[in-house]
C-alpha cells in the first residue's frame, strides 16, 4: 500500500472549535469533524445537483434549532452518513447538545462524497469512525492532504477514474487586524478540474491518455462527447468559519458567497454530478460586515482547495509554500 501524503498546519484559534479526522488508509476512506460543543450559528448552501446529507434542513431560517454541535464531512456515500452516529454519541457523552427540557440532543449537519471506487466498497465510514474523529480532534493543528473525508478523494474525471487524479482534505484562513477571523476547511472530490484562479491552468484534473498532461473536462463536454461518470459520484463539500456574530440567514449568505471559491477554483463547478455544499458556521463576538466575511470566506475557499489538492498529489512545492501564507 502506498503511502498517503499529508501535511499539517496550525489552526487559527476560534473560539470552542475543533477539528478532527479519521480514517482507513487501506481502504481509503475517512471522515472530518468539526466540534463546536458550546454551539455555532450555522446555514449552508448547496450548489450541485447530488448531494448526500444529514440534518440540514434545521439550518434553514425560521426553524426552530439555532446552534448546531458540530458538522461531519465524510466519505463513504450515503453509507458513510451512519458516522454522524458517532458525533452525537461523543457530544452527549459529553454534556453537549440542544436542551430538550434536560435532556441533551446534540446537532450534527452532515455531508458525504463519493469515494467506493476509489479503496475497498464495503470499508465505510461508521459510527466507530465518526466518534474516533471526536477523539482525534485539536484545537490547534490540523493535518491536509489525504486524511479524513479526503482520504479516497479524487478530481478530474471526465474519462474515468483510471484517468484522474487524488482530491483531499484542504485549509485556509484569513485573520485581519481588526481580529476578524474566517477559515475553510474542504472536500476535494470534484468532476472537473482544479484550477489556479490568477492564471486559468489546470493543475490536477484528467490525464490525457496520450500522457500529453490533461484533458480540459470544460471542453471535451463542450465538444459533445459523454462523460465516463454518474450523478451523485463527485462532490466538493466544506465548511467555512469565523468568529464574526452571525443570524441564520447571514450565515446562510456567508456559505452561499463561499461557494464563489469552487466556481473560481473547480472548473466546471457546480454540475449535475457533482453535490457540492458548504456550511457556515458562527462562534465569538466579533461584529463585521456580511459582505466582507462572504467575500473573504470564498478566498479561502479557494485556497483551501488549491492546498488540498497540491498536497494530496506532492505537486509544485514553491506554490505551496505560497499558499501557506495565512
Amino acid at each position: 500500500m502506498r503511502s498517503l501524503n499529508k501535511k499539517e498546519y496550525e489552526l487559527v484559534r476560534l473560539p470552542g472549535i475543533r477539528i478532527g479526522h479519521a480514517q482507513d488508509e487501506r481502504a481509503r476512506t475517512g471522515c472530518s469533524v468539526i466540534l463546536c460543543p458550546e454551539g455555532a450559528v450555522a446555514g449552508y448552501d448547496i450548489r450541485g445537483a447530488a448531494p448526500g446529507t444529514r440534518e440540514t434542513d434545521l439550518l434553514r431560517p425560521g426553524f426552530l434549532v439555532e446552534r448546531v454541535h458540530g458538522v461531519l464531512l465524510t466519505g463513504g456515500s450515503a453509507f458513510g452518513l451512519a458516522a454522524a452516529g458517532g458525533v452525537v454519541r461523543y457530544l452527549e457523552d459529553h454534556g453537549a447538545g440542544y436542551d430538550a427540557r434536560g435532556i441533551r440532543v446534540p446537532i450534527v449537519p452532515a455531508s458525504v462524497i463519493f469515494d467506493l471506487h476509489v479503496g475497498e466498497a464495503a470499508v465505510r465510514p461508521d459510527e466507530a469512525m465518526g466518534y474516533a474523529a471526536c477523539e482525534a480532534a485539536s484545537e490547534s493543528k490540523v493535518l491536509c492532504g489525504q486524511v479524513g473525508a479526503g482520504t479516497g478523494a479524487t478530481v478530474g474525471k471526465i474519462l474515468g477514474m483510471d484517468h484522474c487524479m487524488d482530491g483531499g482534505f484542504g485549509y485556509a484562513a484569513e485573520v485581519l487586524d481588526s481580529g476578524l477571523v474566517i477559515c475553510a476547511l474542504m472536500v476535494v472530490n470534484a468532476l472537473g478540474d482544479v484550477v489556479d484562479p490568477e492564471t486559468g491552468n489546470i493543475i490536477a484534473g484528467a490525464k490525457n491518455p496520450d500522457g500529453s498532461g490533461f484533458v480540459d473536462t470544460l471542453a471535451f463536454m463542450r465538444d459533445g462527447k459523454s462523460p465516463q461518470v454518474l450523478a451523485g459520484e463527485n462532490t466538493t463539500i466544506g465548511a467555512v468559519i469565523t468568529n464574526a456574530v452571525l443570524t441564520k440567514a447571514e450565515a446562510t449568505r456567508i456559505a452561499q458567497m463561499a461557494q464563489t471559491g469552487i466556481a473560481r477554483s473547480i472548473r466546471p463547478a457546480h454540475t449535475q454530478y457533482d453535490g457540492d455544499l458548504i456550511f457556515a458556521l458562527s462562534v465569538g463576538e466579533m461584529r463585521a460586515d456580511v459582505s466582507l466575511v462572504g467575500s473573504l470566506a470564498a478566498r479561502c475557499v479557494e485556497r483551501a482547495i488549491l492546498r488540498a489538492v497540491q498536497i494530496a498529489n506532492g505537486l509544485d512545492k514553491e506554490k505551496i509554500a505560497e499558499t501557506d501564507r495565512d
